[in-house]
């Protein structure tokens, strides 16, 4: 017990929609009523939970019910899911941003928050007036920030911007800085959210490794929310899985990946016109999706080498422009990272007629990837020229689940190893 430095003990948080606060002077003046009679708030009996996809009946809605974990001196704890299943509203509630509806936070030692761009910072103070401002909201003296002030503005790589006000940095610089500051101030316990996304592949490397040293070297305590499920592997030793303000998975960082990843396979499973998180003006909707082999029969997996067709079965409502007509589908590992894509425009593919109902036949002559498990994003668009934005018709992310097996792609009697994609070469010693 005594390594436990956070401890969440049936957290949850209940918003009302379309307004701000939680409700109605009336609603305020039932609940004074029924707390001074010492009875339980009426309100925490209603609402619904937090399916950002679904229409619901209740102006209520539960975006945390019953979370409880601990975390432990040098742990680094992973929280991880889909837009809206409670992510960020957690960290708020753990860096007491806000505070929960119903539920406890118990924690030992000072807590410092990177939720979101320019958190905590002053726009019209310089970044080293910041940097002062930030350690003295975390408790800490003028001399203790000065001991530090160095280290934070040469981490950050802002040196030339260091006197120059905040307001002024661009979104990466201003990641950077708050970054340093909350890393170099040593807190106990450090949370990060997806914010580092805004910087670019070199800081959020050196984040990371600052991140692996606090935690195995200081034996601090680090909260981490990302989409990126490679930094979670890495980075982290435990994981939670949330969805719809729920918890459905607690374990190690890879068993947390894998339940979040397996969990998505489900989209498969699903009617493409019942996905409702499809975007575009549907001028034209992909109905099914699908793979046939070389002799025109339907395949559920696929082998690396082998040739094959992908389908997508449409019905067309309304005019498009063939000479515009676009469709880009970008692949996915099972670390949420894209691998390959394949795009019309950049085939120089051209269409000479849409018909009201048919099939786009995508000819893949010698599958080059390796075995795994791959997501399929699509994307049709109409396209003027390369200097101006697709107009989307229909986009879909997780549209299709592309299992790969190992094959003999080179046809040497050697079986491909795992993963990734292969790049034809010729090899030669002179």
């Amino acid at each position: 017990m005594t390594d436990i430095i956070l401890k969440a003990e049936n957290i949850s948080k209940q918003y009302r929609l379309g307004l701000v606060g939680t409700g109605t002077i009336s609603h305020d003046l039932n609940r004074w009523w029924y707390r001074i009679r010492g009875k339980e708030d009426p309100y925490l009996k209603v609402g619904e939970s937090n399916d950002r996809s679904a229409k619901g009946n209740s102006d209520y809605v539960w975006a945390l019910q019953d979370i409880n974990f601990e975390v432990k001196r040098g742990e680094v704890l992973g929280i991880i899911g889909k837009n809206g299943a409670g992510k960020s509203t957690l960290l708020k509630i753990l860096s007491k941003v806000t505070s929960p509806t119903t539920g406890e936070i118990k924690t030992r030692g000072r807590i410092a928050s990177l939720l979101e761009v320019g958190t905590g910072f002053h726009g019209e103070m310089t970044g080293r007036e910041n940097i002062y401002l930030n350690g003295a909201i975390l408790g800490m003296t003028k001399k203790e920030v000065s001991s530090k002030i160095e280290e934070i503005i040469e981490f950050s790589g802002c040196q030339r911007y260091i006197d120059t006000p905040v307001k002024r940095y661009s979104s990466g610089m201003t990641v950077r800085l708050a970054f340093a500051v909350a890393a170099f101030l040593e807190p106990e316990i450090l949370v990060v959210d997806e914010v580092l996304a805004v910087g670019d592949t070199e800081f959020q490397a050196k984040a990371i490794g600052k991140m692996q040293d606090i935690s195995r070297g200081d034996g601090r305590t680090v909260l981490f929310v990302s989409h990126n499920m490679a930094s979670v592997k890495k980075l982290c030793t435990k994981g939670v899985v949330l969805e719809n303000g729920k918890i459905v998975f607690s374990g190690d960082s890879n068993s947390a990946v894998n339940y979040y990843l397996n969990s998505n396979y489900e989209l498969t499973e699903v009617s493409l016109l019942n996905r409702k998180e499809r975007k575009g003006n549907f001028k034209l909707k992909v109905e099914n999706i699908f793979i046939e082999d070389g002799e025109g029969k339907k395949v559920n997996e696929v082998l690396t080498g082998e040739s094959y067709k992908l389908v997508f079965e449409y019905t067309k409502f309304s005019t498009i422009d063939e000479k515009q007509f676009t469709i880009v589908l970008q692949f996915k590992n099972e670390n949420d990272e894209i691998v390959n894509s394949i795009a019309t425009d950049e085939l120089g593919t051209s269409f000479a007629k849409i018909y009201d109902k048919g099939r786009i036949e995508i000819v893949i002559p010698k599958l080059q990837f390796r075995e795994g498990n791959y997501f399929m994003n699509y994307m049709i668009s109409e396209r003027v020229s390369l200097s101006t934005p697709h107009k989307v018709i229909d986009y879909l992310a997780d549209a299709f689940l592309m299992k790969v097996n190992k094959g003999d792609y080179w046809k040497t009697g050697v079986l491909n190893r795992a993963k990734g994609f292969i790049q034809e070469a010729s090899i030669h010693i002179t």
